[in-house]
């Protein structure tokens, strides 16, 4: 299913269907401030067919897009200094952060090799006003096959993944053509100090001339 998510009345019409389909653990394909993501409801079974669906590794792990800090609280994630100075500076928009916390409140699968989860405030509006009504995160991968390139729209989604769409297992939400946009910069807060890992839509320098010192 292809449902129109750009204009605000779009929006507003659509958020009581998405939603449905993410409680019955749907998979959700969705305009973000950087690029197309996929998704699905922090659950172990839409997280399985999240992983089927990308071809990827059952454990590997998905970040997680969140509408404010207190969803963090709700999840028991945890900033730290680092990671509430750049919150401070940068959320919502496109730095995600990997966190301590959440010990059984979200499944362990989503952690990394350190045990952090990655956790963006996403400034998209329309994904923050879906968030606000499910009241629970949303994972995030981008909308590509391993090794390829991110899909740019609705339609190149919909040609990257047929069966998925024409059975209903994934919903696709238009929210038009989005530009060449970097995807988000990751820091690493989990340590004493944080670091960085990968430098993204926010440059490392504008990361050190807002934050300094507790910047990677």
């Amino acid at each position: 299913m292809r449902i129109p998510f750009t204009l605000p009345d779009e929006i507003e019409a659509a958020i009581p269907t998405v939603a449905a389909h993410l409680a019955a653990d749907g998979l959700l394909a969705y305009p973000t401030e950087t690029v197309y993501g996929l998704g699905s409801a922090p659950t172990e079974r839409a997280l399985d067919r999240l992983a089927a669906l990308k071809g990827r590794a059952p454990r590997k792990p998905f970040l997680l897009l969140i509408s404010g800090t207190s969803m963090l609280e709700e999840y028991g994630l945890v900033l730290g200094p680092s990671g509430t100075a750049l919150a401070r500076e940068f959320w919502p928009g496109p730095l995600t952060l990997v966190l301590r916390g959440a010990e059984g409140r979200l499944p362990d699968r989503l952690r990394g090799t350190g045990g952090g989860i990655a956790v963006r405030w996403t400034s998209h509006a329309g994904i923050g006003a879906l968030l606000d009504v499910t009241g629970q995160a949303l994972t995030s991968t981008s909308a590509n096959l391993p090794g390829g390139a991110t899909a740019p729209g609705a339609e190149a989604i919909m040609n990257l993944f047929p069966q998925a769409v024409s059975t209903a297992a994934l919903m696709v939400l238009d929210g038009g053509v989005l530009g060449n946009v970097p995807p988000s910069t990751l820091v690493d807060c989990t340590g004493s100090l944080p670091s960085l890992v990968r430098e993204g839509a926010i440059p490392l320098a504008e990361l050190r001339r807002r934050v300094g010192a507790l910047a990677p």
